[in-house]
């Protein structure tokens, strides 16, 4: 059981973090010379270690990685206070507004379901807005979406929130999401499994065509289906290929491992070999 902390001491190891790196960019070298530029690659790299230790629920390393990412927010606050464009309250303070003005059903439930809705700039709260009444987690997903096109800099176009630079899976999933809370989606969730079928059938074709380029074409577009597939059954894509990654991972180690014993190299197994030794750590799973 960890110890529980109060608001205070919430606070307090707050500004002690601000203050540890306000020492470090006056006083250390590394840290002095470090840009926008500079961190970005760091930034990624601690928010796939991040990454890594929620899909293992390592609730230490968890902690840790959450650390290293809330360093890299505060570093790069601190740039754009250096700068004198913005610093670590106008941070909160904008991450706040924004939350409070996404969820007027939590802070403003008088104006939920308004009829005559005006446009409202970002940040004026006074006005009605026409959102729906939420009873679940959809209605709140929806109204969310609605609600982003409204804000003063926010986007101007339902598909403009997803970032070019997410991982092409990943994209995906948002892609579809964002175009279910507008309307655009299957009515009935197993009619699309005629799409993957159907993508299937086209990307053989041109398999057995040995046309490079559709070939291309249309294995995208079947990915694109069976992650379409997958959102419509409430299953997160990246998460389930990232378990069969690990779990491939496992598999091969253990093969590995056992031509090491035997003192035989992998390339001079034969593929029955491996395969006996695969499922051999297939049962050791399924009774573990």
């Amino acid at each position: 059981m960890i110890q529980k902390h109060t608001r205070e001491e919430k606070m307090a190891a707050f500004g002690r973090m601000l203050d540890v790196l306000d020492a470090l960019r006056e006083k250390c070298p590394w840290d002095r010379k470090q840009t926008n530029e500079s961190l970005r690659p760091n930034t990624i790299e601690e928010t796939y270690e991040l990454c890594d230790a929620l899909m293992r629920d390592d609730e230490h390393e968890i902690c840790k990685e959450l650390g290293d990412v809330l360093l890299h927010v505060a570093f790069y606050a601190k740039i754009g206070e250096e700068k004198e464009e913005f610093d670590i309250a106008d941070v909160c303070n904008t991450l706040v507004d924004k939350l409070i003005f996404r969820h007027p059903h939590v802070y403003h439930p008088s104006q939920v379901g308004a009829p005559n809705p005006r446009p409202l700039p970002y940040g004026e709260q006074t006005e009605e807005r026409a959102f729906s009444k939420v009873s679940n987690v959809e209605q709140v997903l929806d109204n969310w979406e609605q609600i982003k096109q409204k804000e003063k800099d926010g986007n101007k176009t339902v598909l403009a929130g997803v970032p070019a630079s997410l991982p092409s899976l990943i994209k995906a999933y948002r892609i579809q999401d964002k175009a279910r809370h507008v309307g655009f989606d299957w009515e009935d969730r197993g009619d699309v499994w005629q799409k993957v079928r159907e993508e299937m059938a086209e990307l053989e074709t041109e398999l057995r065509r040995d046309d490079r380029q559709r070939s291309e074409e249309e294995l995208g577009d079947f990915i694109f289906a069976v992650i379409n597939a997958a959102r419509l059954y409430k299953l997160n894509p990246d998460n389930a290929l990232e378990k069969t990654n690990q779990k491939f991972i496992r598999r091969f180690n253990y093969i590995e491992q056992h031509s090491i014993k035997q003192g035989k190299p992998l390339t001079e197994m034969t593929l029955e070999e491996m395969d006996a030794l695969w499922n051999e750590a297939k049962r050791q799973e399924t009774t573990a």
